[in-house]
Order: C-alpha cells, then structure tokens, then sequence
C-alpha cells in the first residue's frame, strides 16, 4: 500500500472532490440534501472555514475552501462532514466484510481528491470547474437551473452572471472574485 501524505499548508485555498461508494445510480446526496447541509453546517461552526464554491451532484461533489489563518486541518472537517452524514441516514446500504470488520458505513469512499490552490487564476480555474460541473455531466442546460451549488449565492452577489456557461458554450468569467492577498 503506497505511503499516502497529504499537503497541509495552513490558511491555504483547496479544492476538493468527495464520492460516494457507489456511485452508479445513485442519488443519496442530492436526495438527502437537508442532512448533508446541516452536517456541513455543523462543522462548519464548531471548526470554520470558507466555502469559496460547491456543488453537490448526485454521487459527488466538488468544492473550494480557504481554511482560517494557522489551521492546515482539512481532514478533520472531511471526517466530521462525512461521519455526520452517514450517521443520520438508515442503515440500508452494502457494506463489505472489511467495512463491518472497522465499523464503517458502506456510503463514501474512503479518500477524496485534494488539490492546493497555487494562484489567483488556479483558484478561478477550480470554482469555474465547480460550477460547471452539473452541466458537464447533463443534468442541466444551464447551470443556473441547477438547485445545489454556491453559484446562486455567487451571481447575487454579483461575481457571475446568471447566464453564464449555459447552452453549450463555456465561458470562464471569474475576473470579478476578489482574492486579493491569498496567493502572495
């Protein structure tokens, strides 16, 4: 088994994607949307964090967070946010001998996906991609008829246009967020 270690770079910009186990035909994010907002919300006041961008889709997600000043703990949240959930629905899925064997639930999968973010544009490049995401996969035409993502929250704000990336032509705005001081 490789030697996994993760970056832990404090107060830093990360981008993350996070999968159930099972990921064909499966709607359990989307469908228990409520218990997954509420988990976050929980961790997100006992351990804070920015929420730059995210997107919950079916079987996954995929998010952008500025960890506070001195705080590096990622992982801490991600197993908080992921036990939190998984406590709260019914015991109704598959789980392997080795998942028993631990006491696990059989709903995520154990690692996700972490990226650093280098530099303004980087940033930029992964919240685009977050919120491209329910068009990429065909759940919508536009992406501001998808219902569970931070980009409602970022067009009222004014950062993108509540057209932008719809139909089948892609735009990469993102000039408007200000994020000036992160990547010095």
């Amino acid at each position: 088994m490789p030697n996994y270690r993760r970056a832990l770079v404090p107060g830093a910009s990360w981008f993350f994607t996070v999968n159930l186990l099972q990921r064909r035909n499966n709607d359990l994010l989307v469908r228990h949307i409520d218990v997954l907002r509420a988990s976050v919300r929980r961790v997100h006041r006992l351990h804070p964090f920015t929420i730059d961008a995210w997107v919950v889709l079916p079987e996954h997600m995929h998010c952008v967070w500025t960890l506070p000043p001195g705080d590096a703990d990622y992982s801490l949240r991600w197993r908080l946010i992921k036990t939190s959930f998984s406590r709260t629905l019914p015991d109704s899925e598959y789980r392997s001998a080795v998942r028993l064997q631990r006491g696990e639930r059989g709903i995520w999968q154990r690692r996700y996906w972490e990226h650093l973010i280098r530099n303004e544009e980087d940033f930029r490049r992964h919240v685009d991609y977050v919120y491209v995401n329910p068009l990429k996969h065909g759940l919508v035409r536009h992406i501001r008829d998808w219902p569970y993502s931070s980009f409602h929250r970022d067009v009222r704000a004014g950062l993108y246009p509540a057209d932008w990336a719809g139909g089948s032509k892609l735009l990469v705005p993102g000039n408007n967020r200000s994020i000036a001081g992160r990547f010095s």
